[in-house]
C-alpha cells in the first residue's frame, strides 16, 4: 500500500466537515497566496472536495488582480460569500491563526498551510508548515507530484509566479526545494503567460505613492527607513525592497500609519539581523510581528501605541537598537 500524502490527509479531513469548505489566504492575497489557493482548490476538486477562495480585504497589485484573468481564478471578498457561517471549515493558505494579517471569520479553521514560522496556535486539526522554503507555491506544486498529478497549465503557471515573486526572482530566501519545484512545473506551463504578468506590476497610482514615499527615506548605518502614506500592504513591502536595493542599506524598515494602527514590512540581507526578531523587537509590548528571517511583517494597533512618545521615533529607536545589539553601534 502506498503512504498516504498530505493531500490524502487534508481529504480526509475536510470529508467530515459538517457544511461547505472554504479557502482563505491573508486578507490582501499576493501572487504567492493567490497560486496556492488555486492549486489547492484543483488538489481537492480531485478528491471530490469543492471549496470556494475567500479573502476579507482587497488585492491591490496589478499582477495580482492580473493573475486571476491570465488564469481563470475565482476568487471572492468573504462578506460576498453568502453561504459562509459558522458550520464550515476553512483551510488557511499562506497565514496562520493569529497572524496580524488574516480576520478571523466566521468558519472554523481547520487546516493551515504555510512556509512562514510555525505560531503558537495549535488549534487546528492539519499543519504542513515549511519555513525553511521561501514561497508557499512551492509547497503546492510538491502535492502535485507526490500524488502524481500533472498541474494543468494554467496552475503550473501561477504557481511557477508565486514562487518567482515571493522569491524575488530566486534572489531571496529561496531554497533547493524551490528551485526543484520551479523546474519541474516548467512543462507545465506557457512562459508567454508569465511574460505578460512581468510587464503589468504597477499604476501610475502606484508610482505616485512610491515617489512620495521616497522622499522620507532615511540611512543609519546598514539601516534604511521609510515611511509610506499609501494603505496598500503590497506597496510597502516593495517599497521596502527598492529601499533595500540602495548600496549602502543591508536593512529595511518600512511602515505605514492607518487609522487602526502602524503596518511594519522588514527586509535584511544581514544573517546574524533576522526580519523576523527586528519586526518582534519593534512590536514588543504594543503588537504583533513574524515572519522569514529575510523579509518580516507586524502590526502596532492605535490604542496600544505610547502617547508620549512619536511613533516613527519609537520604530527607529527601537530598530537602531536592535541592531546594536547584535552587531555594535
Amino acid at each position: 500500500m502506498s503512504e498516504s500524502t498530505y493531500l490524502d490527509g487534508l481529504a480526509e479531513l475536510l470529508r467530515r466537515a459538517p457544511d461547505e469548505v472554504f479557502i482563505q489566504p491573508h486578507n490582501v492575497p499576493d501572487p504567492d497566496a493567490i497560486a496556492s489557493c488555486a492549486a489547492l482548490q484543483f488538489l481537492l476538486a480531485q478528491r471530490g472536495i469543492e471549496a470556494e477562495i475567500v479573502y476579507d480585504r482587497e488585492l491591490e497589485k496589478v499582477d495580482a488582480l492580473l493573475m486571476l484573468e491570465v488564469f481563470g481564478i475565482r476568487m471572492v471578498p468573504a462578506s460576498r460569500a453568502e453561504t459562509m457561517d459558522e458550520r464550515d471549515w476553512s483551510v488557511l493558505v499562506d497565514v496562520q491563526k493569529g497572524s496580524s494579517n488574516v480576520s478571523d471569520l466566521v468558519t472554523e479553521e481547520v487546516a493551515v498551510i504555510d512556509h512562514h514560522e510555525r505560531g503558537k496556535d495549535e488549534s487546528c486539526l492539519f499543519y504542513d508548515v515549511r519555513p525553511e522554503v521561501g514561497a508557499c507555491s512551492a509547497i503546492l506544486a510538491s502535492w502535485f507530484f507526490e500524488n502524481r498529478i500533472d498541474p494543468p497549465a494554467r496552475i503550473a503557471g501561477a504557481l511557477a509566479f508565486g514562487i518567482l515573486k515571493d522569491t524575488e526572482n530566486l534572489t531571496r530566501g529561496v531554497s533547493e526545494f524551490d528551485m526543484e519545484m520551479l523546474y519541474r512545473l516548467f512543462r507545465h506551463y506557457d512562459p508567454a503567460d508569465l511574460r505578460r504578468l512581468n510587464g503589468s506590476q504597477l499604476t501610475m497610482k502606484d508610482l505616485l505613492n512610491y515617489a512620495d514615499a521616497f522622499r522620507t527615506v532615511e540611512v543609519y548605518g546598514l539601516l534604511g527607513f521609510m515611511r509610506l502614506d499609501s494603505p496598500d500592504d503590497s506597496l510597502l513591502g516593495s517599497a521596502g525592497d527598492i529601499v533595500l536595493s540602495l548600496d549602502a542599506v543591508k536593512v529595511a524598515v518600512s511602515w505605514s500609519v492607518r487609522e487602526a494602527g502602524i503596518k511594519l514590512s522588514v527586509r535584511s540581507e544581514v544573517p546574524s539581523i533576522k526580519s523576523s526578531d527586528l519586526v518582534r523587537a519593534i512590536a514588543a509590548g504594543i503588537g504583533v510581528g513574524g515572519g522569514h528571517a529575510h523579509m518580516a511583517g507586524g502590526f502596532l494597533p492605535r490604542e496600544k501605541l505610547p502617547e508620549d512618545r512619536n511613533p516613527d521615533l519609537m520604530i527607529r529607536h527601537r530598530s537602531i537598537s536592535f541592531v546594536e545589539s547584535i552587531i555594535g553601534p
